[in-house]
């Protein structure tokens, strides 16, 4: 075990996968069972990611799946990968994460990012202006954010209530440059989607880095990089495992959404050339075998990025496989459980 892998904090990045065959309701209970495995096994943080009219993903109303989540949880840090600040009036997430952090203390992260998560039409469904120009109004979406959660003044006309004087740490999320710019301009800790847009990430990395802007909330960068991680016994389980991943990345180069399909329903001949190099280019940040061969994995990348967290997800069909996986890793990244007293 390399001193890297000894200092570098894992986290579990959840989008509540409906698996065919399931429902929402199942989905949620899963996410419930993996994030009381994630504590145990100790990993850090717990996000949930915003996504709508996704018929695989049952996140959807994300602050309410954290509160889910924290409530059957004790230690580990519970938030929002991200909250899609272009789908909600900033005055609303304050609340909504301000009740959080009253309900539990400590323990809330808001990440945003400045996509919808959707496409055109559900985005007019769920009544924000799209005639803004997302580029420009982020920006004061965040600050607007901000100015909530600091201690409230006499007289002040508009207050977050929860939310005013706590203290909820925001960090930018993104696939671009643009968000890695505002985020070290803002002195924000910064999260870059590499799980599924690794294009960017080493442009990101510098563009952040190098533009970072010491604030109240963060004297030093902190960047963090997500990736899949599928672990099981043997390198071929952990790429079996892969196959549904795959399958659905490849389905959606065809504009193609659905639930997590079963491993088993993947076939290369069923799809072109481009549609398999769109999945696999997408899915090249990602850490997949034995054990052995994911910490060497995880290990590259971070000696490629030099990141200062990981995030993990693993969308797997089967949810036992799944447990599984996350605690091969957390095994082969010798995880420190939190300690009985803390719990």
């Amino acid at each position: 075990m390399s001193k890297t892998a000894t200092r570098i904090p894992l986290s579990v990045l959840d989008l509540a996968p409906v698996t065919q065959g399931s429902t929402p309701a199942e989905a949620l209970r899963n996410t419930r069972e993996l994030a009381q495995h994630a504590e145990r096994w100790g990993y850090g943080r717990y996000w949930l990611a915003e996504h709508h009219n996704m018929t695989g993903i049952a996140s959807a109303a994300t602050a309410v799946v954290i509160g889910h989540v924290a409530a059957a949880t004790s230690t580990i840090r519970v938030g929002a990968g991200g909250i899609m600040l272009p789908n909600h009036a900033p005055l609303v997430i304050a609340e909504q994460f301000g009740t959080l952090e009253s309900l539990f203390p400590g323990r809330i992260d808001l990440g945003l990012g400045r996509a919808p998560g959707t496409d055109q039409r559900t985005a007019r469904a769920l009544r924000r202006h799209l005639d803004a120009d997302s580029a420009e109004s982020f920006p004061q979406d965040v600050l607007e954010l901000q100015a909530y959660f600091k201690p409230a003044v006499p007289n002040q006309a508009v207050q977050a209530v929860p939310g005013a004087g706590l203290d909820v740490p925001i960090w930018l999320l993104g696939s671009s440059l643009y968000s890695a710019e505002l985020a070290a301009h803002l002195g924000l800790p910064f999260a870059f989607a590499s799980h599924f847009a690794p294009r960017f990430l080493m442009q990101a990395i510098e563009v952040y880095r190098s533009g970072f802007r010491p604030s109240a909330a963060l004297q030093q960068p902190y960047f963090m990089v997500g990736a899949n991680a599928i672990a099981a016994d043997t390198d071929d389980q952990a790429q079996h495992l892969l196959r549904s991943l795959r399958l659905r990345f490849a389905a959606m180069a065809r504009g193609v959404r659905g639930p997590v399909p079963p491993p088993e329903a993947f076939r290369e001949s069923d799809w072109s050339a481009a549609e398999l190099a769109f999945a696999d280019e997408s899915l090249s940040c990602a850490a997949v075998g034995s054990p052995t061969t994911v910490r060497a994995q995880l290990e590259a990348l971070l000696a490629k990025t030099a990141a200062d967290e990981v995030m993990l997800t693993a969308q797997i069909f089967d949810h036992g496989a799944r447990l599984r996986s996350f605690e091969l890793v957390a095994q082969a990244w010798a995880l420190t459980p939190p300690t009985p007293s803390a719990r």
